[in-house]
Parts: structure tokens; sequence; C-alpha cells
């Protein structure tokens, strides 16, 4: 065996978000020590999912067809719209089972600093899916950090002459977390969205 061949895998792998050189290494060993068949499936996936992988019309989630299984079902609520940042947002949403409506995915958050200007981002779409569909409530759902926070203003402000109902998700403290230990900010949201029990 090579020692060219372990450390271009090593290489590849560390190019996946969380991985570090470390981790590569691991991976890569334990690459090495599967089946043949499984180390064949795991590219196959790669494989797969590059080839069949698209961005659904409506809403830009990940999907094989044209629209998403989410955009057509038709028991889902669609005077609802929860805006994420990422296609993996709605994923997480979704575990949840407690929200039926639609999604819209923005492919990002507004950045000026890198470049992200609203012209690259899923805006303009989401505007035209709340002037021609019935949407009645638009839910911000992008991430709780700078960026997040300046792309839901902005889409705030341009939403506000459509006959629409913008609300934010809340933040705040994780369930089993201690109020002793949570930063300023996050101990502010969580009482700017308190709600009467």
């Amino acid at each position: 065996m090579e020692e060219g061949i372990i450390e271009n895998l090593i290489q590849e792998l560390t190019k996946l978000p969380g991985i570090g050189r470390k981790t590569a290494q691991r991976l890569a060993f334990f690459i090495l020590a599967m089946t043949e068949e499984d180390a064949k499936g795991i590219s196959r996936a790669i494989n797969e999912v590059k080839e069949k992988a698209r961005f659904c019309s409506e809403c830009f989630n990940i999907t094989e067809t044209e629209i998403c299984g989410i955009c057509s079902n038709s028991s889902r609520d669609r005077s609802k719209l929860c805006v994420v940042e990422e296609p993996s947002n709605i994923l997480v949403i979704e575990r949840t089972g407690s929200f039926k409506g639609l999604y819209h995915t923005l492919l990002g958050a507004l950045s000026p600093i890198d470049g992200i200007t609203p012209e690259r981002l899923k805006i303009r779409e989401l505007m035209k899916r709340v002037e021609k569909d019935e949407i009645k409530e638009v839910i911000l759902a992008t991430n709780p950090n700078t960026k997040g926070e300046m792309t839901a203003q902005y889409i705030r402000e341009l939403l506000k002459p459509f006959d629409v109902k913008v609300t934010r998700i809340a933040y705040g403290l994780p369930m089993g977390g201690d109020i002793e230990f949570a930063d300023e900010v996050t101990l502010s949201k969580a009482l700017e969205g308190r709600r009467e029990m």
C-alpha cells in the first residue's frame, strides 16, 4: 500500500465541514478497514446524490423531482411560509413535527463583506411567491447570528407593502439549560420571546 493514496483520501476528507486532519485520518483508516461492498456503497451514494439531487423549483429544497414532496403535499398549510437559509434547516424543522406549512430556502444569508448580496439569494423568488400565492404568514427562521438577523430585517422591510403577517422564530434558553450559564444576548432574546402561560 502506498502512503500517497491514503494521504490523498485524508486530504479529500478534510474538505468536508467540521472534519479536521485527525478526524479525516481516522475516517480514512476506517474506510480502509470497511468491506469493499460497504466502501463502494458510500461511493455510489455520493455519486448518486451528485447526479440526481436538484433544487425544488418552488422552495429550493433538495429534491430528485421538479417539485419536492413538501411543496407537492396537498395537506400542507399553504397560508404559512417558513423562510430558512439552507435546505438542511428544513430537515431540522420537519423533525419537530410542529410545522405543517410550506418552506422557502434562501440558499444563504446576507453578508456584504463576503459578497453575498440580495441578488445572490432566493429573495426575489420569495417575493414572487408572496405576491402570487395565498400566503397569510411568513415565518423568518434565519439563524440567530448577525447574518441571519440582517437577512430577516431585510426581508421584513421588503414584505411591508404586502398584506402578510411577518413573524420571527423565538430564541432563548435550551431545554435543560441553566440560566446562570446563558450569555446576555441569549437571555435577552429569551425575555423578548416570552409568551403567556
